[in-house]
């Protein structure tokens, strides 16, 4: 019997999020004893758990290192609170230094200051593999006693702004790296060559029939309705720049001025929905680009759409796309660097170019042409 244990944030609606459900459904346990350990018992996921897992409790300082810094602060854990404004400072002076695109470099800073206030992870206890499924990986390196440790790659990370330094000697600790994908892998070979000798494959596992299963919980029609000759199209995913969901109000105007009745659906969540809407406004697609907000079950939407429309400006290898093709979707996905990790233009879904015309032009060219359809 081999004894394993996962680690990850939260349980949130979300690609990694999923794909460490359907591994955790994909295990032998006649052979393996798994633990669980959520930092923050949070997600609507948190329902999907195998019933063979062991959950472990919820540790409260694990659950304070994503927590809006207010509670934080009023629950009394102030020694989390200074660890996470160091980090927020030195992300601060690596900013000015080095005018990174966006802000992902700070979760290395704020993995390095807030580890060490952690308590350990079950001390008693050595399993055979830890895995980190999720970053910060610093936690399963320094709270976990294991023999073999594995950590995910689950982005692009040529598209992703990180300070290598600093992350290099993280992931040079670990036995194993997994990346969801051969263009994954390579996109992190190319920031970190030194580590492809770690580097193994092992791509996210979807369970049709619980997608299938899940689509039926709930008639989606009252939210989507069906309007004569109007065609639905789908995004799940966070609101998040990755998503690219800002150039989908454009793009549907556009869609529309080719003389398609088109409605796009957006289901997520994140810091990016107040641009979104700003954008639906800008575009004047009040009534055509509706936001449906954060689904606990997103399938019934799946199942109720015309098209899954995937825009991403980039991904790792996006679950949402293998869930819409579980359910018997068209899929159209923008041309981002690792879309081929899981669609083959013609065969399985529809490539289109990454730019708003570009997009629209291969939109207009599945809903014209039926035999692609």
């Amino acid at each position: 019997m081999k004894h394993l244990l996962f680690a990850i944030h939260y349980l949130e609606l979300g690609g990694a999020e999923m794909s460490l459900i359907g591994l955790l459904g994909a295990i032998d346990y006649s052979q393996n004893d798994v633990d669980l350990f959520v930092y923050s018992h949070r997600g609507e996921l948190m329902a999907a758990i195998p019933p063979q897992v062991h959950l472990l409790p919820e540790s409260p300082m694990y659950a304070q290192i994503e927590r809006p810094m207010v509670d934080v602060l009023k629950d009394g854990y102030l020694r989390m609170v200074w660890a996470r404004l160091k980090a927020k400072r030195q992300f601060a002076r690596y900013r000015r230094k080095k005018h990174p695109q966006d802000g992902n470099a700070i979760f290395a800073y704020v993995a390095r200051n807030v580890t060490p206030l952690l308590p350990p992870i079950r001390p008693e206890k050595e399993y055979d593999v830890a895995v980190s499924y999720l970053a910060p990986h610093d936690i399963v390196l320094d709270k976990v006693r294991a023999k073999k440790k594995y950590a995910w790659v689950h982005t692009d990370y040529t598209m992703v702004d990180m300070n290598t330094a600093l992350e290099f000697p993280v992931w040079n600790r670990y036995d194993v790296i997994a990346a969801v994908s051969e263009a994954v892998s390579e996109a992190f070979t190319s920031r970190f060559p030194s580590l492809r000798d770690k580097m193994v494959i092992i791509p996210n596992i979807i369970s049709p029939a619980f997608v299938r299963e899940r689509a039926e919980a709930f008639d989606a029609e009252p939210e989507m309705p069906r309007e004569k000759g109007a065609v639905r199209l789908l995004s799940v995913g966070r609101f998040t720049k990755a998503k690219n969901f800002d150039n989908v109000p454009d793009i549907c105007r556009r869609i529309r001025e080719q003389g398609f009745d088109a409605c796009w659906y957006l289901i997520g969540f994140g810091g990016e929905e107040g641009f979104i809407r700003q954008r639906i406004a800008e575009a004047g697609m009040e009534d055509y680009v509706r936001i449906l907000g954060k689904k606990a079950n997103p399938y019934p939407y799946m199942k109720a759409c015309d098209i899954y429309v995937q825009p991403s400006r980039y991904e790792g290898c996006p679950v949402t796309i293998q869930e819409a093709l579980a359910l018997g979707k068209p899929v159209i996905a923008t041309a981002f660097p690792t879309v081929k990790s899981v669609l083959q233009d013609g065969e399985n879904g529809h490539i289109v170019p990454l730019d708003n015309e570009g997009c629209v032009r291969g939109i207009c060219a599945l809903l014209s042409e039926k035999c692609l359809y």
